[in-house]
């Protein structure tokens, strides 16, 4: 006997189903695609499984991953190997947060839109902005969001980068400002210290620039020593400065707030979120106190109130000039949606951190990147780090001066359970034969001596 509220494949009920439907057989719910691009044969397909053969045939797959807890991974370039606390997914796990797509209805989503709130303020906190929306894609589009904000305020089209930038990060903000009509120029950066040239960027200036943007630390690590002078240069010319941040590095370098920007962008990944593969990411955007540039601000802005007779606080979507909503044509993104649970993640990770967990935290990664650079230069023909400034977190390893490849050195360090650095040869070609590698604090003193131990191996043998 079959059961009217179960799914029963019995000859009996497809022929009901199909009579019902007031067809033959199943190939004429196909009918209106051409038979020249049907397939003609039966599928090779395997026989069908039980769900315990299943399970073992899946898990077999994902046994070929291997990922930063069975290998050591100095892989630096845009995701990072950060300690994520248990509290985090502790937090983020629980229903309210982990199954909700997105707050549109207030009285229904209070602590989502609390949780956001909290998490643009941290932001604000940390960089030294006075606004922030509740989160981006990564921080490829946030820069490129930056930029488009930055035409739209100043009413100009020209966008200045440094040379040395993530490929993924001006690919992003070619295609955002191709459409807006922004051109996109390239400002030089030493090749001995990496720092932007300031005549360079005097020439660049002009009555079309909307904005200028650097990155502290920039994409190699190193760290921007001539911000405050590059911030007075573009202001002096009526453009907008806009810095990208690894937020990591604020608990031991200068805020961005404090040297002038205007706009500050970055990857939020690192706090609290884990690496899963190169997503998903956090974009950081946030600006400063001013009606016009929050305005401009795309994405949404998550703002608190109290009810009517003021003794209870509220909160709901103050800004929301996305094309989802009634600004359609005229909203300043086509962004649909924020990255909700990462950035949540992030307000439990900062809330947990502190002020005094962001600066012991800046201070052990670079206690240990600059361990990692020292020891690594004392092998015969390595020079490390190869720009010759302050550095955080990631710096260029140059081999040069060794007869192996990045490519021979990276094959043979991952045959011994080392992911090495990221290749630059192709990026950056004028640096020669080099990689980035990246220190944090999840690196012992035993990963770094065994990553010396094998790279001299592999360039000495």
């Amino acid at each position: 006997m079959t059961n009217p509220y179960l799914p029963n494949d019995t000859d009996e009920i497809r022929q009901k189903l199909l009579k019902t439907i007031g067809i033959k057989n199943t190939d004429e719910l196909f009918s209106d695609i051409p038979s020249t691009i049907l397939l003609k044969k039966s599928l090779s397909l395997p026989v069908s499984l039980s769900e315990a053969e299943v399970r073992r045939a899946v898990e077999g797959i994902l046994k070929k991953n291997s990922t930063v807890k069975e290998l050591i991974s100095f892989l630096g370039g845009g995701v990072w190997p950060h300690y994520v606390p248990a509290v985090v997914d502790n937090i983020a796990s629980r229903s309210e947060f982990l199954t909700s797509y997105t707050p549109y209805q207030p009285e229904l989503n209070q602590g989502v839109l609390q949780a956001l709130f909290e998490y643009q303020s941290l932001i604000c906190e940390l960089v030294k902005m006075d606004v922030a929306n509740c989160s981006m894609y990564d921080w490829a589009s946030s820069l490129a969001e930056a930029a488009r904000m930055t035409s739209r305020i100043t009413g100009k089209n020209v966008f200045l980068v440094p040379h040395f930038i993530s490929p993924e990060r001006i690919t992003v903000l070619k295609s955002y400002a191709e459409p807006a009509e922004i051109r996109v120029v390239e400002v030089k950066q030493s090749a001995n210290n990496g720092q932007i040239d300031l005549e360079d960027l005097k020439q660049k200036m002009s009555s079309e620039t909307a904005g200028v943007y650097i990155e502290n630390p920039s994409y190699l690590g190193y760290v921007m020593n001539n911000a405050s002078i590059v911030s007075e240069i573009v202001h002096d010319a009526g453009g907008l400065f806009v810095v990208g941040v690894d937020p990591m590095s604020l608990g031991v370098l200068k805020p961005p707030g404090d040297y002038g920007a205007d706009i500050v962008v970055g990857e939020g990944q690192p706090l609290g979120n884990h690496m899963s593969f190169g997503g998903g990411l956090l974009g950081i955007l946030s600006c400063k106190d001013n009606p016009y540039y929050i305005r401009q601000l795309p994405g949404r802005v998550v703002g608190m109130t109290t009810t009517i007779k003021g003794d209870e606080r509220g909160f709901c979507f103050a800004l929301q000039t996305r094309e989802q909503h009634i600004r359609r044509e005229k909203a300043t993104s086509n962004i649909c949606t924020n990255e909700t649970l990462c950035a949540i993640r992030a307000a439990v990770y900062m809330s947990l951190m502190g002020r005094k967990g962001f600066e012991t935290l800046g201070n052990n990664i670079l206690i240990a990147s600059h361990y990692t650079a020292k020891i690594l230069s004392e092998i015969g023909g390595v020079e490390a780090p190869s720009f010759k400034s302050e550095f955080f977190k990631e710096f260029t390893v140059n081999f040069d001066r060794t007869s192996k490849s990045v490519d021979e050195i990276n094959n043979r360090l991952l045959r011994n359970g080392i992911v090495g650095g990221h290749s630059l040869k192709t990026i950056f070609p004028e640096l020669g034969n080099s990689s980035l590698y990246c220190v944090t604090e999840l690196h012992s003193r035993n990963d770094i001596e065994t990553l010396q131990t094998k790279l001299k191996e592999i360039i000495e043998g």
